[in-house]
């Protein structure tokens, strides 16, 4: 990006086929070289003030991401768009595909329709019918489109009693049959391991800091679990984890 771009007060849109940052199924599997990553981020955190979206594929599952300034401040955002292609390599979905609604005069997202197909029912029936899945804004409560709401978004799906990660979760797979998303998924949208490394793939978009992400978030219910009478099988479960998500 040219600074001449930034002078003129021209706002973009970024449209690419692989995010940065790590995939939120396959524990930390990264889609680009560590230095274009890094170099990628930092020249949206340069220009987050002239980029009105960002949007990605590649990972075939309906994800977004939060891009964040050396404050530790939401100033971007990306949407990460389920595919047409039910086929993945570690977990299918059902076909997705997304309308972005947006206002004519700032650029600004403002919403967006995700409509998908139920693939089991249109094999049994010979007969694609495309349905609205959800609405953004409804689906997930939000006042509006924003890098700072998201990362409310991602921060309650970690806050017990909350359906923010149930409802994340659904979409994530694109409405699957539960009974193939027990084969394939991380435990389901109850678990809490499954909701911690989602959650470190929407905010931490670099395999090191989402590695610390799912160590100190892991280690911290560790800490928890330990002061509980019944804590001794829950250890395990976070040991297990923790290994895992280090490999």
């Amino acid at each position: 990006m040219n600074i001449k771009l930034q002078l003129k007060e021209i706002q973009v849109y970024i449209v690419g086929h692989t995010p940065p940052g790590v995939d939120d199924r396959e524990v930390g599997a990264s889609g680009l070289a560590e230095q274009h990553n890094a170099r990628y981020l930092q020249i949206v955190r340069q220009y987050a003030d002239m980029i009105r979206g960002q949007f990605f594929g590649h990972w075939h599952s309906d994800t977004f991401r939060i891009i964040y300034n050396d404050n530790d401040e939401p100033v971007s955002w990306i949407m990460v768009t389920p595919s047409i292609t039910p086929y993945r390599v570690v977990g299918p979905n059902n076909p997705g595909l997304r309308l972005y609604k947006f206002d004519n005069d700032t650029g600004q997202i403002v919403d967006y329709a995700q409509y998908y197909l139920n693939l089991p029912e249109a094999n049994l029936g010979k007969r694609a019918n495309w349905r609205l899945e959800y609405n953004l804004k409804e689906h997930y409560e939000l006042n509006e489109v924003t890098a700072a709401s998201l990362h409310d978004l991602a921060d309650r799906f970690t806050q017990p009693r909350h359906n923010a990660f149930v409802r994340y979760y659904e979409a994530n797979r694109v409405s699957l049959p539960r009974e193939v998303e027990e084969i394939w998924g991380c435990g389901g949208a109850l678990n809490g391991l499954c909701a911690l490394q989602h959650y470190c793939a929407v905010t931490r978009l670099t395999t090191r800091a989402y590695s610390n992400c799912v160590s100190s978030y892991a280690s911290a219910l560790a800490s928890a679990a330990a002061r509980s009478p019944s804590s001794g099988s829950t250890r395990l479960i976070l040991i297990i984890a923790i290994l895992i998500f280090r490999r």
